[in-house]
């Protein structure tokens, strides 16, 4: 969703909840034993049998606190990673929720579950694999009447046609908060239209990029042969796809530009987006997709849109209908025979992710109903899994770490006063949700086919778009949540000024009730840590405290932060991925810098945490390791991970967050907690020098 990508800085890439490891970078030859008396008790919440006590914390964190269990750890074959924190929790949850949904489908649904029935019915839909056999010639029939496009006018209907329903060719339309006024929310058009994941698979010149070019285009090719066209005609089809897509990739922002939020931002209203692309009927889109009258528009990048616009000029009308096909089928594969979702996994396995086998149909249909309906979904969910206690302890451990951040601002020697005083308004304005929304969205307007899943589908997909659409134009409803309640993950959304923690999210690893407090801090009180600092990384430091994106900071204290900032770039820069991919410190720096501000928030906050209450400070002590090795340990583990080489790659192209190999080990080099807590000397490789260490917040 484009108010994911701009507005919500997540915790984790919400596209891809799945992953082997990379090969990691080069183990150390460890020099010592990490010096933790064995006879005592491991604390309650980490991993002892993850541990590799033959590496030193201090020459490389991650193989100690993860190394075994990257040995022996297992990616199921369905997946592109595996992680001991965000899968496994992610697994348990889809078990829970498939319980729950097939209940439902059987008329069973637990007591209390809204539109029980439509989550029955759509989940039974998806199950359906006989029905979804006979789904091609409605299919055909649908595409017969999408792609006859004979001049502009019809290519802007066919188009407002599929946007209605959540397909989107040639570019994204949607609504979004003002950026400029955190209260109205207006219509936003944005790049789009690509099949690969990113503009730099089309653009890229290196043999690797060719390649993948070239499997795309066969996977079109037997896609548009699947669709009854001869292979020659699919050939000619699935070129004329590439063509239109490379044209598009050309005229879009890299990731990198995307990250400043200042060029997205062109509100130039219905009128100016006409005269940026004259030649697209724009009247006749807007009535078809749902928005006739729609006036307040954002324009991310009117270049991009001056290239849709040479498009219609000069593409025959013959070129649409391939390129309209694709687009449709591929937003549809899942509700099509199983010949056209093999096609589909054997390009993505082979060239995205290195999967081994296709994901089984049930976890399919719990992510696509979760999709559709997730709200309703989430109240069973709630029910039997998120108790009051978690969420009284998240709340506390919040309150905690805001007050961490603002007893840090006056240790921050490179901030002035003026904008210390910003940045303690904009802390204090911070909006914490935690757990589930506390009203729940209706879905009564959602038509459930029980013997069409693609119909079904298609109507929860109109629903949704049309619900976006509705906001345009009315004050912005603050209450939304962006994630549902079973989602692992978290996310700050600068318009907003908010935080946002689901329920999916506080389990264990993350937050364990058993564990000490020491373990949870390092855990789940990075992970808020985390999330209040994207508020001040270099995107979310635009935003002032009512969401409103303007530039509340003196040019001196602009300045220093913006060579903080460039020192974490340039660590980052100097890592490898996987094998000849380095890291992009770029793509990577607010997730860089939320990391490092959020690990050395949550250590303060836990410290005084564990000062003033007793009871968890005797619960921290006395095992074999200290409170502060257990926060870190209890940080580290909660993202071991192993990820297939394939995908590695992929997310080095595409994901702002480094890989977890580096989320460990980039942050602790630079904090002086770290080193403090495993006595390391100077010189070790877990030690930056002084001179070097990077530190924003």
């Amino acid at each position: 969703m484009r108010k994911a990508l701009l507005a919500a800085c997540c915790l984790l890439a919400s596209a891809c909840k799945t992953a082997e490891p990379a090969p990691q970078p080069p183990q150390p030859t460890p020099e010592q034993p990490a010096p933790a008396p064995e006879a005592k008790p491991l604390p309650p919440g980490l991993d002892g049998a993850a541990i590799n006590d033959k590496a030193d914390p201090c020459e490389d964190f991650y193989e100690y606190a993860c190394g075994n269990w990257v040995k022996t750890a297992e990616i199921p074959a369905d997946r592109p990673r595996w992680s001991r924190g965000f899968d496994t929790i992610a697994a348990r949850n889809e078990d829970l929720l498939r319980d729950i949904l097939e209940a439902a489908a059987k008329g069973k649904a637990p007591e209390g579950t809204p539109h029980a029935r439509k989550l029955g019915d759509f989940y039974g839909a998806c199950m359906d694999e006989a029905q979804l056999e006979a789904s091609l010639p409605g299919l055909k029939a649908q595409l017969t009447k999408l792609t006859a496009v004979k001049n502009a006018k019809e290519l802007a209907q066919v188009v407002g046609t599929l946007h209605a329903q959540s397909v989107f060719p040639l570019f994204r339309f949607g609504s979004n908060t003002d950026l400029k006024d955190a209260t109205q929310v207006i219509g936003e058009v944005d790049q789009g239209g690509l099949g690969l994941p990113d503009r730099d698979y089309y653009v890229k010149d290196d043999e690797k990029s060719k390649a993948l070019r070239a499997a795309y285009v066969e996977h079109m090719k037997n896609i548009f042969v699947l669709l009854g066209e001869t292979p020659e005609q699919a050939a000619k089809s699935a070129a004329s796809v590439m063509e239109t897509e490379t044209a598009l990739a050309k005229g879009s922002m890299t990731r990198v530009e995307r990250r400043e939020p200042q060029k997205l931002y062109h509100r130039l209203e219905r009128k100016g987006l006409k005269q940026t692309a004259p030649t697209f009927a724009w009247d006749v889109y807007f009535t078809a997709a749902g928005a006739k009258d729609v006036q307040p528009i954002n324009v991310s990048h009117p270049p991009f849109f001056q290239e849709v616009d040479r498009l219609v000029k000069t593409l025959k009308p013959e070129a649409w209908k391939p390129y309209l096909t694709w687009h449709y089928v591929t937003s549809v594969t899942p509700a099509l025979p199983k010949s056209f979702q093999e096609e589909r996994f054997r390009f993505t396995a082979q060239n995205l992710t290195g999967a081994k086998e296709d994901t089984p149909r049930w976890k399919k249909c719990v992510r696509f109903t979760n999709g559709a309906l997730g709200e309703a979904l989430a109240v069973p969910f709630i029910t039997q899994t998120f108790g009051e206690d978690g969420k009284k302890t998240t709340q506390q451990m919040v309150e905690e770490i805001e007050k961490a951040f603002e007893r840090n601002l006056d240790t921050l020697a490179w901030m002035d006063a003026a904008t210390r005083e910003q940045a303690l308004v904009k802390v204090r304005k911070i909006v914490n949700k935690i757990g589930y929304p506390d009203k729940g969205r209706n879905y009564d307007d959602v038509k459930v086919e029980r013997g069409s899943f693609l119909g079904s589908l298609l109507n929860a997909s109109a629903f949704e778009q049309a619900r976006q659409l509705a906001k345009i134009g009315k004050p912005v409803d603050k209450t939304e949540w962006l994630m549902s309640a079973p989602t692992v993950n978290a996310y700050y959304n600068p318009p907003f000024n908010e935080i946002v923690f689901p329920a999916g999210i506080l389990q264990p690893p993350f937050f364990n009730r058993e564990a000490s407090a020491a373990v949870n801090f390092g855990a789940m009180g990075m992970v808020v840590g985390h999330e209040i600092t994207h508020g001040f990384d270099d995107e979310g430091r635009q935003y002032d405290a009512q969401g409103n994106l303007r530039d509340w900071w003196t040019p001196t204290s602009d300045k220093a932060f913006r060579e903080r900032v460039a020192c974490v770039k340039n660590q980052y820069d100097g890592y490898t991925a996987v094998d000849d991919v380095k890291l992009n410190g770029a793509l990577t720096l607010g997730e860089n810098v939320a990391d490092l501000g959020g690990l050395k928030l949550a250590h303060a906050a836990m410290e005084a945490w564990l000062a003033k209450d007793a009871d968890a400070a005797k619960k921290a002590d006395g095992y074999r390791y200290t409170p502060s090795q257990q926060f870190f340990l209890g940080y580290a583990q909660s993202w071991c991970s192993k990820y297939r080489e394939a995908f590695a790659r992929q997310m080095a192209v595409l994901d702002p967050h480094s890989p977890p190999y580096w989320r460990v080990n980039g942050p602790v080099v630079n904090l002086p907690t770290f080193q403090k807590a495993f006595q390391c000397k100077e010189g070790s490789k877990m030690v930056s020098p002084a001179a070097q260490r990077c530190e924003v917040w």
